[in-house]
């Protein structure tokens, strides 16, 4: 039985010239970087360029990749975390949820009441972590959604792992308010709702 190769001697080989070895990083690790550019802008639109960039990058600076620093997941979502920030920096003052985010979560067992329930909770969820300032935003997508180790989530941030930590702390915290918050304010609309109906 042969063992996989690795990512790193799969950049190896793209630098040497296989093309297959690039088609497979791209086909091992473009749904990782894509998730991450779309968790942290939440514009599909905008995590495919970025997506698209950052392979882009690896095929004409892949000789910058350093084994010693980190896997080559972390090498591209650090580059990712470059262009995402750059791009919301020159094109958006905020982020926003786009639709295509709006995933169906309805199964044939689940009643359309809970579906919908879901998928408000989903849809808060996504707000609460758009809203987060970035450096909150992407530890809490590296660690949380991305389930990166506090070491991975640290080389994609050239960070210590201790920022790592408290950055995570702090962003948690500010989801736990904001998700409050937003429930506080749902409810008492669906009260105003209901008391319309009955007036």
């Amino acid at each position: 039985m042969a063992t996989q190769v690795t990512d790193s001697e799969l950049v190896q080989k793209m630098l040497g010239g296989d093309k297959t070895a690039f088609a497979e990083l791209y086909r091992r690790r473009q749904r990782d970087v894509y998730r991450f550019a779309l968790h942290m802008t939440g514009a599909a639109d905008l995590a495919e360029d970025v997506t698209q960039e950052v392979f882009i990058v690896l095929m004409k600076k892949g000789n910058e990749y350093d084994e010693l620093k980190g896997s080559v997941n972390a090498f591209l979502l650090g580059v990712t975390r470059n262009y995402v920030l750059r791009r919301l920096r020159r094109e958006r003052s905020f982020v926003s949820i786009d639709d295509t985010l709006g995933d169906t979560i309805a199964t044939e067992n689940a009643s359309v009441n809970e579906a919908l329930a879901r998928n408000e909770s989903i849809q808060a969820m996504r707000r609460a972590v758009l809203n987060l300032p970035p450096h909150y935003r992407e530890v809490v997508v590296l660690c949380d959604l991305q389930e990166l180790s506090y070491a991975e989530a640290a080389a994609v941030l050239d960070s210590k792992i201790g920022t790592v930590r408290s950055r995570l702390h702090r962003a948690r915290g500010l989801l736990i308010e904001r998700l409050r918050t937003t429930s506080v304010e749902t409810a008492a609309e669906k009260e105003i709702e209901s008391a319309r109906c009955f007036a």
